[in-house]
């Protein structure tokens, strides 16, 4: 598929989401993303205030999902959402739950390997289960973490580190996310992760959850042409 750039809101309040969201379409960002600490603050308000605000553009909500799948799938797909995130931790019961709620409702699953302990195994395994899109993630607090670091010499692990292994593990769409620097994240459709994702902390303070810069729009927009440039090159 053709890369496509998404924004992760990770935002408290609808306002200053709503406000981040009009900057991220102005510069030219193709989805937009309810983060998990918008969803936390809001619930399915901030999604429903996305998709009042946006009513053309793909809107995903990071839910998480851990249990309650095909409940939880239906009440963000009722808000307005278009994908849905489970995780990879979950029960396979769970997983299959969101996925039939997927075809329900007609919202798209995406499957999410943090903390899985063989991560080509485990996106492998929710492709099997119907997932349509594979979310290969490193999170923050495992990148902060010192034993975590130890394991690589002393750095953050990267999503990086596994990125070839997972496309190779999956015939469907990816997208790596945690800790990639502006660089990295725009050669992701070059290690075949199509899907590339701006959040923190390359936009957004992920302590404070508030917007990281002033030239923020300048930097989306940069990010954007340069992506989307990739996949012109590559038709």
């Amino acid at each position: 598929m053709q890369p496509i750039v998404q924004i992760s809101l990770d935002l408290t309040s609808i306002d200053e989401a709503l406000e981040f969201a009009t900057m991220a379409i102005r510069a030219g960002v193709d989805w937009l993303e309810a983060g998990t600490p918008l969803i936390l603050a809001e619930g399915a308000h901030g999604v429903r205030a996305l998709r009042r605000a946006f009513p053309d553009v793909p809107i995903v909500a990071d839910l998480k999902i851990m249990d309650g799948g095909y409940g939880e799938t239906k009440l963000m797909a009722e808000a307005g959402a278009t994908h849905i995130v489970v995780m990879a931790r979950a029960h396979p019961a769970t997983i299959k739950e969101v996925v039939r709620a997927g075809r329900d409702f007609g919202i798209a699953v995406m499957g999410d390997d943090l903390g899985a302990e063989d991560k080509p195994a485990a996106c492998r395994m929710m492709r099997d289960l119907g997932v349509d899109y594979i979310v290969h993630h490193v999170g923050y607090d495992e990148r902060r973490d010192p034993e975590a670091q130890a394991l690589y010499g002393g750095r953050p692990p990267s999503p990086l580190d596994e990125i070839a292994a997972i496309v190779a593990a999956v015939d469907i769409p990816v997208q790596a996310v945690g800790g990639l620097s502006m660089e990295e994240a725009i050669s992701m459709p070059l290690h075949g992760a199509s899907l590339v994702v701006l959040g923190a902390p390359l936009v957004i303070n992920p302590d404070a959850f508030k917007t990281g810069s002033s030239s923020v729009e300048a930097i989306v927009r940069e990010i954007v042409a340069q992506v989307h440039a990739i996949g012109e090159q590559r038709r």
